[in-house]
């Protein structure tokens, strides 16, 4: 089975629709997919609804993914294999969702007394019924010309210490964990390969992930180092982890594409490893541990 538990809509800030995401799912040949808005579970309705529609059979697992605050740094867990009716966890999604709303207003002034104004409105107007991130800010300031590109975006205006950052108000990893499976969905510390950590401050995060009870590190995602990806499988067996893969899929590009390279070792325990849905597929990779082992 091909399988990926981290993707993006335009619900957040993907670009894709959830039918649009769902057709390029069904092109990858994917069997499972979770899709992982940022603070929202607002397009797994649609998701499952036009999947319905369909053929072809595509597992897709409700997800979400929080930003949590740690030592200065913006940390991303995702929730995966979430309701979409508990109450609680509504309330609090809806409450990180005007901790970003919030953000996004400021970041809009603070771009305004750069001397450019009206962003914020555009960036609205971009997400549409989605929420508004510093990806639309950044798509703005690159369509007004303010930018070269994306990145440069960051560079010059959005990132950390630049003219229009604006310091979240994130929930902590602990805050993240307890709402995620208070909800009874699964807590995976997202991309860890990505947070620009020197190996001293990654093993602390696992660490502090893992004491706060989270359940899986993602162990398989776009841009890791043989060497970065091989210290991730070996942090799941040193603090008993299970392991996740995921594209961080947010709109067609030549890096990133949905599913692609997201084979997790054989050795490690999958994330998906005591879901109803999972057990053809564990005894699967049973079974080729063992081939493999002879």
């Amino acid at each position: 089975m091909k399988i990926d538990l981290h993707s993006h809509t335009c619900y957040s800030d993907g670009q894709l629709t959830p039918k649009e995401l769902i057709d390029r799912a069904h092109n990858m040949q994917l069997d499972v997919l979770a899709i992982t808005d940022h603070d929202s579970l607002d397009a797994l309705p649609e998701a499952h609804a036009y999947q319905a529609t369909q053929k072809r059979q595509l597992r897709i697992l409700n997800g979400v993914e929080f930003s949590t605050g740690w030592h200065n740094f913006d940390i991303h867990i995702l929730g995966l294999n979430l309701p979409l009716d508990d109450e609680t966890f509504n309330a609090r999604l809806a409450q990180q969702h005007h901790t970003r709303l919030q953000r996004a207003i400021k970041i809009g002034e603070k771009l305004a007394k750069a001397g450019i104004e009206g962003t914020y409105d555009d960036a609205k107007a971009m997400a549409g019924k989605g929420q508004v991130t510093r990806a639309h800010f950044a798509r703005v300031l690159v369509q007004r010309g303010e930018v070269s590109d994306f990145d440069a975006a960051f560079k010059k205006y959005l990132g950390k210490g630049k003219r229009a950052h604006v310091k979240p108000d994130w929930i902590s990893i602990q805050q993240a964990i307890e709402w995620i499976q208070d909800a009874g969905g699964k807590a995976v510390l997202a991309h860890p390969g990505r947070y620009d950590l020197s190996g001293k401050w990654l093993r602390k995060l696992v660490v502090e992930f893992a004491q706060a009870g989270g359940d899986g590190l993602e162990v398989v995602h776009h841009g890791l180092s043989p060497d970065t990806r091989n210290l991730l499988a070996s942090f799941c067996h040193e603090y008993d982890l299970q392991a996740s893969a995921g594209s961080d899929f947010h709109f067609p590009n030549r890096w990133t594409e949905l599913g692609r390279n997201l084979g997790i070792p054989l050795v490690l325990e999958p994330v998906w490893q005591d879901w109803d849905w999972a057990t053809e597929l564990n005894q699967a990779r049973a079974q080729a541990l063992l081939d493999a082992q002879h």
